[in-house]
């Protein structure tokens, strides 16, 4: 059992939650929680960490587990390690998962691809979504947030083990390749000149998410096949990212389902 927080163990689990750097460096993340923990893949799992007390009260959540991939914790270092406030008391180091366009865009795809996006909740909401509405995969530019970020993660809710990902150094060149592809791209816009629901997104569908305060950049804008607008009630202008991905990735599941 680890009881010191000068333990090398430890210190390389607060430096993977803090650091970006050192996450892409050694390419793996922490997950914390039950629910994240038991989600993850076991053929990704790295190590998993229990506190004293969970692992005293749960012994069956580890009944599928190998022995060697469980490090028990000192109640006290375990909250030293933690992120959050109230730690339920297991956390795990996870391998991250290599990602290809082509994983991305197979079959009928419905894609979004994220421009500069900083919101760390936003965008782990937006991969929650991005599942529930059958989107193939994200792509995101190289200033997105990352999504290893340990708010991102928690706000996917596991969505993060099961939709492809992948940032892009040249996000413009990325939507020409998607293009190249034949998938249509469409970006919500102040300039849209039809509401979203007028479009048919039953063919492989790329939508343009863009930055928080500033939207999407004149670049990506001009490389968009169509601007859309979601028509809005009120002094309105815009929509929280998350939610106006929501509104268009449902609606084109809505039309999928017919």
């Amino acid at each position: 059992m680890i009881t010191s927080t000068s333990s090398n163990q430890v210190k390389h689990v607060i430096q993977l939650i803090k650091k970006s750097k050192i996450r892409k460096e050694c390419q793996e993340f922490v997950v914390e929680g039950a629910r994240m923990v038991r989600e993850a893949p076991l053929d990704r799992l790295v190590k998993m960490y229990a506190s004293e007390t969970f692992y005293e009260n749960h012994r069956e959540f580890f009944e599928n587990v190998p022995k060697d991939q469980v490090e028990l914790v000192s109640d006290h270092v375990f909250s030293q390690m933690s992120d959050t406030q109230t730690p339920q008391g297991v956390m795990a180091i996870v391998q991250m998962q290599s990602v290809e366009r082509k994983d991305i865009v197979k079959g009928n795809p419905l894609i979004l691809m994220v421009e500069n996006l900083q919101d760390p909740g936003n965008l782990g909401t937006i991969v929650r979504m991005g599942e529930g509405a059958g989107v193939t995969g994200v792509i995101m530019s190289a200033n997105t947030v990352d999504i290893y970020n340990p708010k991102t993660i928690r706000s996917t809710m596991g969505s993060i083990y099961r939709v492809p990902f992948m940032y892009v150094s040249d996000f413009t060149e990325a939507m020409k390749e998607c293009q190249k592809e034949g998938i249509s791209l469409y970006a919500a816009h102040l300039d849209g000149k039809n509401i979203y629901t007028e479009e048919n997104y039953t063919k492989p569908t790329g939508f343009l998410i863009g930055n928080e305060g500033n939207g999407l950049t004149d670049a990506a804008t001009s490389v968009a096949d169509t601007l859309i607008r979601i028509p809005m009630e009120g002094q309105v202008e815009s929509l929280n990212a998350a939610i106006a991905c929501t509104v268009l990735t449902y609606e084109a599941m809505r039309q999928r389902r017919k």
